[in-house]
């Protein structure tokens, strides 16, 4: 297992292009919070910020992510927590865990988004009146 190291954390509106290695750079209005894989193998890490995705916990000088980051489809299969601006490193994980995890996470977004789906359905669907003709009266 990896060391634990600290990183820094940066509130930006627009994510940076051109990323610092060691930052999370959060962008409050975009829900999303990004970084380098903190292995150091310098590839785009996104977190996006949901019920269903990831929460930000940020406590006036440190800032916490939740659940983890599973770097599975990476190269280096990193996985961490950010907790309080530190890194901590996970055990790998087997391929049976890691698509549990998925179906998991995938369940809940369905259950999360279903009824937002159901309301647009039902709204798209209603039936729309014809307005009716206005009946002038004699006066």
């Amino acid at each position: 297992m990896r060391e634990e190291r600290n990183l820094k954390h940066e509130f930006v509106e627009f994510i940076p292009k051109d990323r610092q290695e060691g930052v999370l750079y959060i962008s409050i209005p975009f829900a999303t919070a990004v970084h380098n894989c903190f292995c150091g193998c310098g590839t785009k890490v996104v977190t996006p910020l949901s019920p269903v995705f990831w929460k930000l916990i940020f406590d006036g000088e440190t800032v916490s992510l939740s659940p983890s980051v599973g770097n599975w489809d990476f190269p280096c299969r990193s996985h961490y927590y950010v907790r309080r601006n530190t890194v901590v490193w996970e055990k790998d994980m087997t391929q049976e865990e890691i698509d549990w995890g998925r179906n998991r996470d995938r369940r809940a977004r369905e259950q999360h988004f279903e009824p937002v789906v159901e309301v647009a359905l039902r709204s798209s669907t209603k039936p729309h009146r014809k307005p009716r003709k206005a009946k002038l009266g004699k006066r």
